[in-house]
């Protein structure tokens, strides 16, 4: 199966970063997309030239209410998932409607793709995972998650949406697949939306210190966008059922990244370290073996290059 075989797909989120980027793509691939997004983290520019595109619809509503779900016209070939609070900033302002989506929105979104025969694919997160005792981390491993803690509201809503993927697919025969996705950056990343990559462009070109929490010894495996994309739709168009990490390759720390960052903008901004944040992952890295092997990806995009590509893209949105 490819992707040209999807007449109609469905984008939940679609307006969000990631979503937005996977809407853009279907389009590219012939394919006519449907967004759903409430807004409340996504953004109405993200798909601004999208609207001015042959086959795309933005539908506003939210995956948790059924409303949303009645309202949307014909049949879709495909249903991605993407529909939730996905930064730290979000998450701990929207604790209920997070838990909400990852539950009850996965529930409608499953429903609407086994009543059309769809393919549907769960964005989950590397932070299933938690903070992990086995590095790298393969889909294997259990996780090491606080279920109470204050990140538990994102981890424990994917892990709950995984749980009801797989029970959907054991007892119903829905055609499933879930995508474990580690931070993916790029272009249309919200600046104050707590994440690193754009927490840091931003700080830099403003001349600002670039906040460092605890020593910035702590390490992501950061992915492109496009590359995370190609990752989501190549699962999608296969038989697999996943759980199946997509992510980058390169691990560094917190404070290498930021340095680099001062260094590809030529900012005057210093480094000031602050307090780090409960159960903030000590290390991660996807083992993406499992995706090479089963779907063919791997990240073509090295860390320096998405990075100079992306301050391009946040130095122009800062002089329009």
């Amino acid at each position: 199966m490819s992707a040209r075989t999807w007449r109609r797909a469905l984008v939940t989120g679609g307006a969000g970063f990631v979503g937005s980027h996977l809407c853009g793509r279907l389009l590219d691939d012939g394919v006519d997309v449907v967004c759903l997004d409430n807004l409340s983290t996504g953004s109405r520019a993200n798909v601004a030239t999208l609207e001015q595109r042959r086959g795309f619809t933005f539908v506003h509503g939210d995956a948790t209410d059924p409303a949303a779900w009645r309202a949307l016209p014909g049949r879709f070939g495909l249903v991605l998932h993407f529909a939730c609070p996905a930064s730290p900033v979000d998450y701990l302002r929207l604790p209920l409607e997070t838990l909400d989506v990852g539950s009850t929105g996965t529930r409608y979104a499953l429903e609407r793709a086994h009543t059309d025969g769809a393919r549907f694919l769960l964005a989950s997160t590397s932070e299933v995972y938690g903070d992990p005792l086995e590095h790298p981390q393969c889909e294997g491993y259990w996780g090491n998650v606080n279920p109470v803690g204050p990140r538990s509201v994102y981890d424990e809503s994917k892990r709950f949406a995984e749980a009801l993927v797989t029970a959907h697919r054991r007892v119903r025969g829905t055609d499933t697949a879930i995508v474990r996705i580690f931070n993916t950056y790029g272009p249309r990343m919200r600046t104050g939306d707590g994440r690193a990559v754009p927490a840091f462009v931003a700080q830099a070109l403003d001349g600002a210190p670039l906040t460092v929490a605890g020593d910035g010894s702590q390490t992501r495996s950061l992915c492109y966008v496009d590359d995370t994309v190609e990752g989501v739709l190549a699962l999608a168009a296969s038989g697999e059922t996943g759980p199946v990490n997509i992510g980058g390759g390169d691990e560094i720390t917190m404070l290498e990244l930021a340095r680099r960052i001062i260094e590809l903008t030529g900012s005057a901004s210093r480094i000031r370290f602050v307090e780090r944040p409960v159960d903030d992952p000590g290390r991660r890295r996807p083992d993406t073996r499992l995706a090479r092997e089963r779907l063919g990806w791997a990240p073509r995009v090295d860390w320096s290059e998405g990075l100079e590509r992306t301050i391009g893209w946040f130095t122009r949105a800062q002089a329009a």
